[in-house]
């Protein structure tokens, strides 16, 4: 499938707003004077090392948490963990209908609405299998599926792909890119992986170690699909690891 997903442009309504933003858990701060935006239909990845408040910061995105000082703002957004969360006595189909099911829709509605989606992601006779009997490529797929049937504008992404292996991780950037296509969101999304921020990126926004702030914004500007090993992936990694003060 030839799928190509432009960043926006400058004149794109903007989705997220984080502006000045202070989080601090008692005496520590994980973020201070952060600022960050995404435009609609835009996909940010965010890289930093680890305890720099990259999850703070989708939290504050979703309202989980509010900032201590500064502001955030925009369309509403949904949070997805990095576990898929399925709860095991529901089948596949009930678990992606599951917000259909929470916003009131009778559970044949709800049942009606997500089983179109099945096929288009590759799940198409996994509706009545429950989560033990489905590959963690495939539990990746429900929970997002879920995720986007919750119908909020901007999907909030925390490290999404962190516990698949190499392939089915690679097989899973490549299903996510054809759902955005199919379905456009503004997604933020964590990842500790700079080639897949760069691979699935619009802009990749790097952290500092804690507390986080941003210390490069490094707009991708390549046509879809990206391979990692494509020279301008592996340039712009380089620079992102520049950034993250780690040699390439």
């Amino acid at each position: 499938m030839d799928i190509t997903l432009q960043a926006p442009p400058v004149s794109a309504p903007t989705s997220v707003e984080v502006r000045g933003v202070i989080r601090r858990f008692g005496a520590v701060t994980a973020l201070e004077d952060l600022t960050l935006q995404a435009l609609e239909h835009e996909v940010v990845c965010v890289v930093g090392p680890s305890g720099c408040g990259k999850s703070t910061l989708l939290e504050l995105v979703c309202g989980l948490q509010a900032p201590d000082a500064g502001s955030v703002s925009g369309a509403p957004a949904v949070y997805m963990p990095q576990r898929d969360l399925l709860f095991p006595w529901l089948n596949a189909l009930d678990n992606a209908a599951l917000p259909l099911r929470v916003a009131g829709a009778s559970r044949a509605a709800a049942r009606a609405q997500a089983h179109p989606l099945f096929a288009e992601l590759g799940l198409d006779g996994f509706e009545r299998a429950r989560p033990e009997a489905l590959s963690g490529g495939m539990r990746q797929r429900v929970a997002f599926l879920r995720t986007l049937l919750s119908g909020k504008p901007v999907l909030a992404l925390d490290e999404p792909f962190a516990a698949l292996d190499a392939l089915t991780r690679a097989e899973v950037q490549r299903w996510l890119e054809e759902a955005l296509a199919r379905t456009p969101r503004t997604v933020v999304l964590v990842t500790h992986d700079v080639e897949e921020a760069v691979v699935l990126g619009d802009r990749v926004v790097v952290l500092s170690p804690r507390p986080g702030r941003v210390v490069a914004e490094l707009p991708v500007g390549l046509p879809r699909p990206r391979r990692r090993t494509d020279a301008d992936v592996v340039a712009l990694r380089e620079r992102a690891l520049a950034a993250l003060g780690v040699p390439a």
